[in-house]
């Protein structure tokens, strides 16, 4: 079955408001920081050539940060100078009389090359609105992203050949000696390795049983989704192998992004880190050789989750990219065509909550008048919409009464305008004949078959059919002269499935009769 729409490709999202959003990111430990820095950098600072802060001014920084200016403080002082630079958030000005190069000094990279000062967007984050404010730290977040998705030079060179040969005797990297074509490393592999893992992150949020987001997710989990086929019944050697380099890939990567508040992390713990660097079994450190009987002893190995924020920030890229990422309340303000298109692809739950937010405050008549001329067609897609509009009415009472029963004689929506009346014990509803029995079985079937597109879901699509012919001795018999388009192809369909070899036989037949007599 075709539906003649897209399936999305992420159930739908929970999200805050945009305001909560943006009170979120300027919240965030790195936009904070920056915010910071930028206020400190108003009056003008030198930086050097890449616009970094020089060491003294690096030193201070720290200091304006409340930090120690020792390698940690002046460290996550340079990645929120970084971030404050990426987002605009300060604006760097190259000097007029130098090109940043060397020019003699003491080579120690304290040769100002430029001046930073306050940025427009540092006004942008107190004064415009809260899109304002995350398209800024979306901005920076997709900087950091950049860096992250970076191996360290030394990261690199782990993984060199020969790298004995590159070293000089003082143990100094001679940089003439090394054959850069010979990295192991890939740009776009690294990039997709870390935008795997937070899609399977937000695929973990998003269908968590105990709410969105709410569940810490073990990071080996998360890496043998990004990196393991869905098909691995049992892990092999070189299947840990994977795993255990991935784990602490991501260990380092997710360390990275939790200052952006993109994500909650907690890091894997030392002790597992150590018996890695001992070299011993690569399950010690995914977690899959049997060592973490409980929960507590899992969080060792690493655990994450997307906060709001991380959701709202993947669904962006994920949107960005052309992937189908719904979110609740989206269509609130859409007509009723795209409501009813969607709805038949949400979770149930979730399809009834975006009807009623849909509803809320329209006016039940016209917004009843609407979904049924919505509903109306005979393209692919058309059942899915009926199926649709079955569920918002059923949330509209007796002022719609009048909308339903005005297309009563209607062939397409006869049928669901008599089962919502009959439902509400409405008087004077007349019984539908035959040729609307049959063709409103025909119309459920085919919208309930396009809604399904996995084999995952075949159980759920036997159990459809399987009563059909139960219903009926000669429904096969009279099934295939409906005049509904999607007839031979939801006889079809229960030829496919049916558990009765001889009625699955039969509606394969009458998927036959009816595709001839279309001809």
């Amino acid at each position: 079955m075709n539906s003649g729409d897209v399936r999305p490709v992420m159930p739908p999202v929970r999200l805050p408001s945009d305001a909560d959003l943006a009170r979120e990111a300027l919240a965030a430990p790195l936009l904070a920081r920056a915010v910071t820095l930028a206020r400190w950098a108003e009056k003008g600072v030198p930086v050097g050539a890449g616009g970094e802060l020089l060491s003294g001014d690096l030193a201070s920084a720290a200091t304006a940060l409340g930090f120690e200016p020792g390698d940690e403080g002046t460290g996550l002082a340079a990645d929120a100078w970084n971030f404050a630079v990426d987002t605009g958030l300060v604006r760097v000005t190259e000097t007029d009389d130098g090109d940043g190069e060397d020019d003699g000094g003491d080579g120690d990279g304290d040769t100002p090359a430029g001046t930073a000062t306050a940025g427009d967007e540092l006004e942008q984050l107190t004064s415009g609105s809260p899109a304002d404010v995350l398209d800024i730290w979306s901005d920076g977040v997709e900087a950091v992203l950049g860096d992250a998705a970076t191996p360290t030079f030394e990261e690199l060179l782990g993984s060199l050949p020969g790298l004995g040969d590159a070293l000089s005797g003082d143990g100094e990297i001679d940089p003439d000696s090394i054959d850069l074509d010979a990295l192991d490393w890939d740009p776009d592999e690294e990039a997709d390795f870390l935008d795997s893992a937070l899609a399977s992150l937000y695929l973990f949020a998003v269908t968590d049983e105990a709410g969105q987001g709410v569940s810490l997710v073990p990071l080996p989990m998360v890496a043998a989704a990004s990196v393991l086929p869905d098909d691995v019944e049992e892990l092999s050697e070189a299947d840990l192998d994977e795993l255990s380099a991935a784990v602490l890939k991501l260990d380092d990567r997710f360390t990275t992004l939790a200052g952006t508040g993109l994500l909650d992390y907690r890091p894997v713990d030392e002790s597992v880190l150590a018996d890695a660097g001992d070299g011993t079994d690569t399950a010690d450190v995914t977690g899959a050789g049997g060592d973490a009987e409980d929960d507590d002893d899992m969080a060792r190995y690493g655990l994450a989750r997307l906060t709001p924020l991380g959701l709202y920030g993947i669904r962006r890229r994920m949107l960005d990219a052309g992937v189908d990422a719904p979110a609740l309340g989206e269509l609130a303000e859409a007509d009723a065509g795209a409501l009813l298109s969607a709805l038949p692809y949400r979770p149930e739950a979730m399809a009834r909550e975006e009807a009623e937010l849909w509803l809320d405050g329209r006016d039940p008549l016209p917004a009843a008048r609407d979904l049924l001329d919505a509903a109306r067609g005979d393209d692919p897609a058309a059942p899915g919409r009926r199926l649709g509009c079955q569920l918002v009415l059923s949330l509209l009472g007796a002022p719609a009464e009048p909308a339903v029963r005005a297309v009563l004689d209607d062939q397409q929506l006869g049928g669901l305008a008599r089962v919502w009346l009959a439902e509400r014990g409405a008087p004077d509803v007349p019984q539908p004949d035959e040729d609307m029995v049959y063709w409103l079985t025909i119309d459920t079937l085919a919208a309930q078959l396009a809604a399904f597109d996995s084999e995952d879901e075949a159980v759920e699509l036997r159990e459809l059919v399987s009563g059909l012919a139960g219903q009926h001795s000669d429904f096969f018999e009279r099934a295939w002269r409906t005049e509904h388009p999607a007839t031979a192809d939801v006889l079809e369909a229960v030829g496919r499935l049916h558990p009765d070899k001889q009625l699955a036989k039969q509606a394969r037949r009458a998927a036959h009769r009816s595709r001839s007599r279309e001809q």
